[in-house]
């Protein structure tokens, strides 16, 4: 049975319980990130708690939990959890908390809602190209809204785009701005790769700020055997790809083999994914 953290205890998640004034539950008032653990050794675990405490800082949550704090909450959790399997993923949320009525402004003198637990995630792909599993996207223009720097609970934007590629059978949908601009995914950011140059849009206000994101830039830049980018993207380049890449904490370097029922290059796994997801797998513990 997975056990849960809720503020300050430990239970089973199935027990645990919030008030449904809380504003994470009426508003989608809240912060949350997710980190992967392999073996008990979390991936990116610095970057992905900076990237929460911006995010509450950007939207005046106040959280008394620091970096330590964190670092005891989740790797107990991974322990207490461990019955789930070797490689789990942690969630964590932080919300304004609950007030005693329902109210736009945000409320004073409420305690935060701090909720987090474990889940099993998959292996990671095999980095020889030949045995990786391939996905297949669609694209649509991005309707969420402004601010998708800001990792907020308020998801349904994401949802409503994840659900046109899960119904149409794909494993994702590429979003593309009114100019006709690359963005991201609706749960991930996107790579593309033309003439063995490694290219991703540049970060600001449309895209999150993936910690796989950066560690891929980081480490390939230190690697300095693969040539990379940050600028923007058009969708007539992303359907010219060489390669086309989905990145997340869950997915981490996904290749993309079909784009909208066509196939991205020759349709097949590419050798600079291969290359470049070696240089992530031997460096992705290092952040």
């Amino acid at each position: 049975m997975s056990i849960a953290y809720l503020n300050g205890e430990y239970l089973p998640l199935s027990e645990a319980r919030i008030s449904p004034l809380d504003r994470g539950f009426l508003f989608g008032d809240g912060i949350y990130e997710v980190v992967p653990y392999y073996a008990g050794k979390p991936v990116g675990f610095n970057p992905h708690m900076t990237r929460m405490a911006n995010g509450l800082a950007e939207i005046e949550i106040n959280c008394d939990i620091d970096l330590a704090g964190w670092n005891e909450l989740m790797s107990d959790l991974v322990e207490r959890n461990a019955d789930l399997g070797e490689n789990l993923g942690v969630y964590v949320q932080v919300t304004r908390g609950a007030d005693v009525k329902r109210f736009h402004a945000y409320p004073e003198d409420v305690p935060a809602t701090v909720f987090a637990f474990a889940f099993p995630i998959k292996d990671p792909e095999p980095t020889d190209r030949t045995k990786a599993h391939g996905y297949k996207v669609n694209s649509t223009e991005d309707l969420r809204w402004k601010r998708c720097h800001i990792k907020s609970t308020a998801l349904l934007g994401n949802v409503i785009h994840y659900q046109q590629g899960h119904s149409a059978g794909q494993n994702e949908i590429l979003l593309y701005n009114e100019a006709g601009e690359l963005t991201e995914g609706s749960s991930c950011n996107a790579f593309i790769v033309k003439d063995g140059v490694v290219i991703t849009p540049i970060q600001d206000n449309q895209i999150l700020p993936g910690i796989t994101r950066r560690i891929i830039i980081d480490s390939i830049k230190a690697a300095g055997t693969i040539q990379i980018e940050e600028r923007t993207i058009t969708m007539d380049e992303v359907r010219n790809a060489d390669e086309i890449w989905i990145t997340s904490s869950s997915k981490e370097i996904a290749p993309v083999i079909e784009l909208d029922g066509q196939p991205v290059g020759d349709g097949k796994v590419g050798q600079v994914w291969e290359e470049a997801f070696k240089i992530y797998t031997a460096s992705k513990f290092d952040y």
